[in-house]
């Protein structure tokens, strides 16, 4: 398929709390959201059989996902240390500024911290902290290309890469056209050209397939785009059961398979060696490359995610599946890299041996290396999804949770960081009267404040408004939390219960740590 505010460690919600619970408290963001599905078709010159490779998740969008058919991008979850004591952490931390005034008598009015319970050994205070240390989370924006339209409501882009190799199908195209057709003249080339466009288009229709697909599952697509080597559908969520993934897998193909032979029955009352007769067989052998190559059973290839479907349905294990084909598609990327140029120079693909030389051999070559890299770097992401799926569950918003105190309006900056301090609270929720939250302070904003400036800033003025999709439900974990995080991006988010009761303030920042811890755990 990412990057969040903030610098405190994120806090469990299994300790102890210093005080009882009352008042609001805040959530932060969630850095990444999963990484969409990528489904690849390869794009073949009318010789040459080309593979789709899933677009790495950039986004935090983890993610990254794996192309072909579908492949989730996910994301894991922090194991939280253990605070040294219960209600010991104070603001950002555990310690108290030794600077601080002497405390006032408490207000009777002002409400007590609520309890989001901690779990981790960060020492410093919330009015020490060293501000966010990454920007806020942002929502993954289609971005790659030209906007061609929008099919069943999913985009389609073109990116700039397709461009390259329209002229690189119309070079290679119009050579063989010109000892086929020599009559043609230039003219070739603008049949060639009129070659690459159709033959995308058939590679469209494969994608727009497993996205049909996908959208009868309820499954989510971000966009379809054709690239450089084929075409890629995002699909945002992974398949519930190795049924579906199958069925997702395989329409790609079949619709390619159905393609070619609708271009073979379209070709029989045409005369062979006329432009529309080469045409025609062109977009034959071409697609049944397209299927041909992507039924090969190793990810990131449709037949990659059959394997793995197959897998999962033996071992009821997804992993185990994603393992299996991973490694296979590892195995294939090192065929190819070997295979082809060697199958090539012997004339087994139709050309002679003997017309095999010098530059050929070379575009060979380097043709066989590309396609090598891109199944392997698909089998890789594949594997580094998966563990981020397999960690998903563990990512909870009332573990991830930091405590908060609630304040009213015109509560000065320093004041609010004591009672914060006082609590050992790492947020703060500008209340009014009534104790309704109205909105959460910026732990950035308050790091930008000098600390002589403090008693006469208030901390409305450090706030951001509370809107709907900043407010959080403290049951919510994996998927789901990300996807609700994922919708509003913000730096902070106000977790609250079912009841609604404030529970705390969840950070990206937090949940961004969260992630790189489990990416660093072992499966």
């Amino acid at each position: 398929m990412d990057e969040s505010g903030g610098s405190g460690q994120p806090r469990s919600g299994t300790d102890r709390p210093a005080k009882p619970h009352a008042g609001p408290t805040a959530q932060t963001t969630d850095p990444t959201a999963p990484e969409p599905h990528d489904n690849g078709t390869p794009a073949a010159a009318p010789t040459a059989d080309d593979t789709a490779a899933r677009q790495p998740a950039a986004d935090h969008d983890a993610a990254q996902d794996p192309p072909t058919s579908d492949t989730p991008g996910t994301t894991g979850t922090p194991a939280p240390d253990d605070d040294p004591a219960p209600g010991s952490r104070t603001g950002t931390g555990d310690a108290k500024d030794p600077d601080a005034a002497p405390r006032p008598p408490a207000d009777p009015h002002e409400p007590e911290a609520p309890h989001a319970p901690h779990t981790t050994d960060d020492h410093r205070t919330l009015a020490h902290s060293t501000g966010p240390r990454n920007p806020p989370p942002q929502s993954p924006q289609p971005r790659g290309g030209l906007l061609m339209g929008r099919p069943f409501g999913v985009p389609v882009y073109v990116a700039p890469s397709w461009f390259l190799v329209a002229a690189l199908i119309t070079w290679v195209f119009g050579g063989q056209l010109d000892r086929v057709l020599p009559e043609l003249g230039a003219a070739r080339y603008l049949v060639s050209l009129f070659f690459a466009v159709a033959f995308y288009a058939s590679v469209l229709i494969h994608e727009l397939a497993h996205t049909v697909a996908a959208l009868r599952f309820k499954l989510p697509v971000r966009r379809i785009q054709l690239q450089f080597f084929g075409g890629v559908s995002e699909i945002e969520k992974e398949a519930e059961t190795p049924g579906r993934e199958f069925v997702l897998a395989f329409v790609g193909p079949l619709l390619s398979l159905i393609l070619a032979g609708l271009f073979y029955l379209a070709m029989q009352p045409v005369e062979p060696g006329t432009v529309p007769g080469v045409l025609l067989a062109g977009l034959m052998v071409s697609n049944l490359i397209v299927a041909a190559f992507n039924l090969l059973p190793g990810l990131p290839l449709d037949g990659g995610r059959m394997l793995r479907a197959v897998v999962w349905k033996i071992t009821g294990k997804p992993m185990s599946g994603t393992i299996a084909a991973a490694w296979v598609g590892r195995a294939l990327a090192v065929c190819v890299l070997i295979g082809l140029p060697l199958l090539t120079q012997s004339g087994a693909l139709g050309s002679s041996a003997e017309d095999n030389v010098g530059m050929d051999t070379v575009m060979d070559a380097l043709l066989a290396a590309i396609l090598a890299a891109i199944i392997w770097t698909g089998a890789g992401n594949s594997l580094r999804m998966a563990r981020l799926r397999e960690h998903l569950p563990e990512l909870r918003a009332r573990t991830l949770t930091r405590r908060a105190v609630p304040v009213e309006t015109d509560t000065p900056l320093s004041e609010a960081l004591r009672r914060a301090n006082d609590a050992g609270a790492r947020a703060l929720v500008v209340v009014d009267a009534e104790g309704t939250p109205l909105s959460l302070v910026r732990e950035a904003a308050i790091v930008g404040v000098p600390e002589h400036r403090r008693p006469w800033v208030a901390v409305s003025g450090l706030a951001q408004d509370l809107t709907d999709g900043m407010r959080v439900s403290a049951e919510l974990a994996g998927e789901d939390l990300l996807d609700t995080l994922r919708a509003t991006p913000a730096t902070e988010y106000l977790v609250v219960e079912e009841t609604g009761e404030i529970y705390g303030v969840l950070s990206a920042a937090d949940v961004e740590r969260a992630f790189v811890k489990a990416m660093a755990r072992p499966s």
